[in-house]
């Protein structure tokens, strides 16, 4: 299945595209697609009626989309996790996953405007493949546990304002947190629509200008073992968002790519799980 929220900003209402296709009003079963809704089973009951075709069929066309997942408790990201951006940032392979946070209310729709922060020097683009908690994931015994608990896939653009994040102290988290920093979507995918997350081709494109053209076989740490290492550290709630690094490409690589400017168009899409397009602006 493939689960959608529409609407303006802070009113979107819930939507399942069937195998067809074919758009339904979720409103009968839910009010939102968000953690309660998966910790209270909300995927399976979507599964059922769209059996016994009781959903309404719902007219989305011309409608904004907004990001999958309303309000996720936590946004957890992965650094350095493909060995070809490892290579292109002359970083050795970590021997454990880099871990940072990124700012829940950083999470917008897969096309709405990306601001360039006021400071901003240095703004980049990551294609990353996302994975949406189902279920609350606590010192999960193995890897092979974390399918018990991912209620889907999607795609996120961990854009990341380099000269914040390198050349301003501290930590990571301060070149990812700015405003509009996480367009996710189109789609919640489920597992069985997303097939096998150690392979789906992903690609971003800026005007038009292919940058980035990757494959989650190239992960470092595969999708299963995050999840599984993420929750010897900390709780894992229904809803949260985990962003599982990206390929190389980005203009802080080695390469001569620009950093994204106001009036930039950002295109990203990954196997099964849709595409993005997100105009720069000016804060």
């Amino acid at each position: 299945m493939r689960f959608l929220r529409v609407g303006p900003a802070g009113s979107e209402r819930p939507v399942v595209l069937d195998s067809d296709g074919t758009a339904r009003d979720l409103s009968p079963l839910t009010v939102d697609i968000d953690g309660a809704f998966l910790a209270e089973g909300g995927v399976e009951r979507v599964r059922a009626a769209l059996a016994e075709s009781v959903l309404p069929v719902t007219d989305i066309a011309g409608q904004r989309v907004g990001a999958p997942v309303a309000r996720p408790g936590k946004v957890v990201c992965i650094g350095l996790n493909y060995v070809d951006h490892a290579a292109e940032t002359a970083t050795p392979p970590p021997a454990e996953p880099v871990v940072f946070m990124k700012a829940a209310n950083t999470v917008v729709g897969p096309d709405d405007t990306v601001l360039v922060p006021r400071t901003g020097e240095k703004t980049d683009y990551e294609i990353e493949l996302a994975v949406v908690v189902g279920r609350t994931a606590r010192y999960l015994d193995s890897p092979e546990a974390a399918d018990d608990v991912i209620a889907g896939y999607a795609i996120a653009d961990d854009v990341t304002e380099r000269a914040f994040q390198h050349e301003r102290g501290g930590t990571w988290d301060k070149g990812k947190s700015c405003e509009t920093f996480n367009p996710l979507g189109p789609w919640l995918v489920t597992p069985d629509e997303t097939g096998d997350p150690q392979g789906l081709s992903m690609r971003l494109w800026v005007n038009g200008e292919l940058r980035q053209d990757g494959h989650t076989k190239n992960m470092i740490f595969g999708v299963r073992h995050i999840v599984w290492y993420l929750s010897q550290f900390m709780v894992l709630d229904p809803g949260d968002v985990i962003s599982t690094g990206t390929p190389a490409g980005v203009a802080f690589g080695a390469n001569d790519f620009p950093y994204l400017v106001a009036g930039d168009v950002v295109e990203v899409e990954i196997d099964r799980l849709g595409r993005q397009r997100h105009v720069l602006g000016q804060a």
